[in-house]
């Protein structure tokens, strides 16, 4: 598959979240570097999931190594081979379990980062709802010759609707998810904006009574704390039965579960994950894949790691099968290691060629100087290249990006000469981890 070109919007996405330290929503194609095993094992995920299976992986690596730049990655290709994709990041605010609204908290922001391959920017489900609805109409139109304005051709579209959501109610809550679907298209045939948008409101989670769902939609209960995951698998065969190939979901910065400090919270939250993660293994769920981005320290910290729990650590912990120099792609864990010297000049190379494109710069940067940089912030400390990451080292890069934007008689090379770089200090593990293991 060619790349898609570099538009200006794009490098204008790239360029910003580059420089400000953030990892880019789109265009990372056009600077992605190494990762091929690791997107080689998700793209198997999707194969199954797309076929009506499960996968559930834990995508684990330091702070700065490339994890939620793999996890958005991972992301964009989901979307262009025909996934809904919704990801959320984890905080104190959203849990997966969770008193005063924290767990549907997490199904909320989930909804609204819902997106496609037609809407990537999020806020998708309006969007797949009418469009799903207009298929079926041109459908209906097609196989009987009626038009939209015949008697009983929205009888007909109705009929069609209800045979998808019947596939779907007899899942837990199936029967009151399906309702709200109909309701949704009732709303739409009769330009009852009310209608659906109460609809909306229900599916999204945002209703925080059941009296209140009741008067709008005639349904009995709401999106909740306990229920949210419940909702997550009905959207996933939704997904599938509207010919998209399922639903992906991403939830990212999970270390914020090992934090809690009550040890019975976080307990509770690890058993959630555990009730997912099993859910996938097991077949009890279909269409649908989970990632879970963390770091080393949630993963494997004996006292508020997931290794705490005796489960997760029979399920997570590697083989003793498995050697330094080898990984198990089959594994629920993807581990990310440390991009390799030619990765990283390539990396940045890419980044510069976005760069120079983007304020229409003749200009280009040779390996040399690239890798002089590289040497350059790394302080020429030995071992420094262990400890300093991507994240760092695309952070000065960007900054050396701009100074020669803004001073375009100055090279790279001046650049590294009269700066002086310190290199950073490098927390250790015990740091990472200090703050809540007190």
């Amino acid at each position: 598959m060619s790349q898609p070109k570099l538009t200006k919007r794009v490098s204008t996405a790239l360029v910003n979240a580059l420089s400000a330290g953030v990892v880019p929503r789109v265009g990372l194609e056009h600077i992605a570097v190494g990762r091929e095993k690791e997107i080689a094992a998700i793209r198997q995920d999707f194969e199954h999931v797309a076929n009506g299976g499960a996968a559930f992986r834990f995508v684990i690596g330091r702070y700065g190594a490339g994890k939620s730049f793999t996890l958005q990655l991972i992301r964009n290709l989901a979307m262009e081979q025909g996934f809904v994709v919704a990801d959320a990041d984890i905080t104190p605010d959203r849990r997966l379990v969770g008193s005063q609204g924290a767990g549907v908290a997490t199904y909320r922001e989930l909804m609204r980062n819902l997106a496609t391959k037609s809407r990537p920017e999020g806020g998708a489900l309006t969007l797949i709802l009418e469009r799903w609805i207009a298929a079926i109409q041109a459908q209906v139109a097609q196989d009987t010759g009626m038009k939209p304005s015949d008697e009983g051709f929205d009888q007909q579209v109705e009929a069609q609707i209800r045979l998808v959501t019947q596939d779907v109610a007899d899942l837990v809550n199936g029967f009151d998810f399906a309702t709200v679907i109909i309701a949704y298209w009732t709303g739409y045939r009769s330009n009852d904006e009310a209608k659906k948008e109460s609809a909306m409101r229900w599916l999204r989670g945002e209703f925080s009574t059941k009296t209140e769902a009741k008067a709008a939609l005639g349904v009995r209960v709401i999106i909740d704390d306990d229920s949210w995951y419940d909702y997550v698998k009905l959207i996933a065969r939704f997904a599938a039965d509207i010919d998209y190939k399922g639903l992906i979901i991403i939830l990212d910065e999970v270390i914020h579960l090992s934090k809690i400090s009550t040890a019975i919270a976080r307990q509770n939250n690890y058993d959630k994950l555990l009730a997912m993660f099993n859910d996938a293994m097991q077949g009890k769920v279909s269409h649908l894949g989970t990632l879970i981005g963390g770091t080393p320290q949630f993963l494997e910290d004996p006292r508020r790691g997931l290794y705490s729990d005796p489960a997760w650590q029979r399920r997570t912990a590697e083989s003793r099968v498995i050697q330094s120099d080898e990984a198990d792609t089959s594994a629920p864990v993807i581990r990310l290691e440390a991009l390799s010297e030619p990765e990283l000049q390539l990396l940045l190379q890419r980044i510069s060629i976005v760069f120079f494109s983007h304020y229409e710069m003749r200009k280009q940067l040779t390996a040399s100087e690239i890798s002089t940089f590289i040497s350059a912030v790394r302080g020429g400390k030995v071992g420094t290249e262990t400890r300093l990451t991507p994240g760092e080292i695309i952070r000065d890069f960007m900054t050396a990006l701009n100074l020669i934007q803004q001073n375009p008689k100055l090279t790279l090379s001046e650049l590294i000469q009269t700066q002086k770089y310190q290199t950073p200090p490098q927390p250790t593990e015990q740091d990472e981890f200090a703050e809540f293991t007190l």
